[in-house]
């Protein structure tokens, strides 16, 4: 396990494929309905994945609250964001989760709305349409402009911070991903250029980016309290 602390927030990563007999304490720590759903995966890896992501949250969010993993409550927004139950709503942490190929990234805040978001960087054969599909024009031309062996990186850069920030609003979609531009090339600083018609700055929001293990990159975007 490593952790960091960045700024305002804290973040953990994980491998996920533990020993069968961690994977049985960690199913201990589940909620009934964690437990049905980790049932329903038809993999065995995920379903091991499943329970042992789902059992550190509850352990890391049990350090921070300094209660047992097994008082955490949890409820789900409209699009699905997690957040903590009545319990500790009002404990001001917020939180959320995202997982990779068996590495799963956890950040922490108080006071702070968050959101995180992993990717394997590799490259593959159909990254130029998506980013076309799905970037703003502002991050196509950047990614354009990449060298071809920047690109992968540039890709992930750009995409982990994308989701990073659609999950810390936590309105899913509803936000069309070329509304707001971010940076993407390699050599250049994590930012939130554009929000609509507010620039970067001005838009009440941070992104950082990290690289969680080798091989992947990771972003996490936090709500600015001085806006």
């Amino acid at each position: 396990m490593e952790t960091g602390m960045f700024k305002t927030f804290d973040v953990v990563a994980i491998r996920l494929d533990g020993a069968p007999e961690a994977v049985r304490a960690s199913s201990a720590l589940l909620s009934d309905s964690e437990r049905e759903r980790a049932g329903r995966f038809a993999s065995d890896r995920d379903r091991r994945r499943y329970i042992v992501a789902r059992a550190t949250l509850r352990q890391l969010l049990g350090a921070r609250l300094d209660v047992r993993a097994g008082e955490i409550e949890l409820v789900y927004g409209f699009y699905g964001k997690p957040a903590l139950g009545q319990r500790f709503a009002d404990s001001g942490l917020h939180f959320n989760v995202s997982h990779c190929d068996g590495l799963a990234v956890y950040a922490f805040s108080w006071a702070r709305e968050i959101g995180v978001d992993v990717e394997a960087v590799r490259w593959f054969v159909d990254a130029d349409d998506v980013a076309a599909r799905f970037f703003s024009q502002r991050e196509n031309a950047a990614y354009a402009g990449l060298d071809p062996l920047d690109r992968p990186l540039g890709f992930f850069n750009c995409w982990t911070r994308k989701e990073a920030f659609i999950k810390a609003l936590g309105d899913g979609l509803n936000r069309p991903l070329d509304a707001f531009d971010v940076s993407l090339a390699p050599n250049e600083p994590a930012k939130i250029l554009r929000v609509e018609n507010t620039p970067g700055e001005s838009c009440g929001w941070s992104v950082d980016s990290f690289v969680p293990a080798r091989g992947f990159v990771a972003a996490v975007v936090t709500e600015n309290h001085d806006h």
